[in-house]
């Protein structure tokens, strides 16, 4: 167990019915990690006793909390969130400060990602990257100048929903064709499912018919070599980096960092995605565009969030 210090952060990740915390030092060092699961009607509360465990742990300033959803970190607002009920979002941050003495700081999930990343991962030594994030939902995050760039409302980044097919599926947003409609976890098994009931001579058929069938079952049977997975995650890939491709020529930007559960895959998804947007964008923007994979694992959107805490606190010290 860590000794207590004056200076520690705790970041907590609200991801679907799953909490993930960290605890981290003034010099972002990591000190404690723990999960748990919650139900979304009991979030307050479960975000209390996380924070509560992690100050077991050590002494904390201040809390990030990253939610999925936009976020008005300048006025302490979810301003849309479809993984959160209303009676949790509508007042999170009064309800948290309240609930634990704590001051929280508020932060769209993929922003607190890419802030980890930009600080202690694959964006270390950058100062412009854009950060997508790719899992459940797909969300986006700009850093320019060594500075989240979140836009007039703190909405800025949401690559997600970039029109990809005009045909497509409809979306959560009431777009139809967005690229999470094709590449988020759930809509890969979505794809995959409609393909094997045509085609069934794939080792994912068996598993395709479980109920807890997952985009991570489609990557390990890629892994395994069977071609319709690999084929799946190629066109996958092939949708992302048409998007990718829109924010090269878009911003020029140094570095371009993949992160999420669904990199899990790997190069079985990064290659195509690079291919994709080498076809697509300026040969010049491209050959000057690193396109990489996140580094910071299952925990980087909690680093995030405790980090983005940090700073904000020492800014105003």
């Amino acid at each position: 167990m860590p000794e207590n210090s004056l200076q520690n952060f705790a970041g907590i990740e609200v991801a679907l019915k799953t909490l993930r915390g960290v605890l981290i030092s003034e010099e972002g060092a990591a000190l404690e990690s723990c999960e748990a699961r919650y139900e979304p009607d009991d979030l307050i509360k479960a975000v209390s006793e996380m924070t509560a465990e992690l100050q077991k742990r050590g002494n904390i300033n201040v809390v990030g909390l990253a939610i999925p959803g936009l976020v008005n970190r300048e006025a302490d607002r979810v301003l849309v969130s479809t993984g959160l009920p209303f009676t949790a979002r509508a007042h999170i941050h009064s309800d948290l400060m309240e609930a634990t003495g704590l001051k929280f700081e508020l932060e769209n999930d993929a922003n607190a990602a890419a802030y980890g990343e930009y600080k202690a991962g694959a964006g270390r030594n950058t100062r412009d990257m854009f950060y997508i994030g790719i899992g459940d939902a797909i969300g986006g995050a700009i850093i320019l100048d060594g500075k989240l760039w979140t836009g007039a409302l703190g909405c800025a980044g949401e690559i997600g929903h970039i029109t990809i097919d005009t045909e497509g599926a409809e979306c959560v947003c009431g777009n139809t064709g967005c690229l999470e409609t094709i590449a988020s976890g759930p809509n890969i098994v979505r794809r995959a499912r409609e393909r094997l009931n045509r085609d069934n001579t794939s080792s994912l058929s068996r598993l395709a018919m479980q109920d807890t069938f997952t985009a991570a079952d489609l990557a390990l049977e890629a892994n395994n070599g069977d071609d319709f997975s690999v084929m799946m995650l190629e066109r996958t890939g092939v949708s992302i980096g048409i998007a990718v491709a829109s924010m090269i020529n878009l911003l020029s930007i140094e570095r371009i960092i993949l992160g999420g559960a669904v990199m899990e895959a790997g190069d079985l998804l990064l290659t195509p995605i690079i291919n994709e947007a080498r076809k697509r964008s300026f040969q010049q923007c491209f050959d000057a565009t690193h396109i990489v994979a996140a580094e910071l694992g299952a925990e980087g959107v909690a680093i995030g969030a405790a980090l983005l805490a940090r700073d904000a606190q020492l800014v105003t010290m």
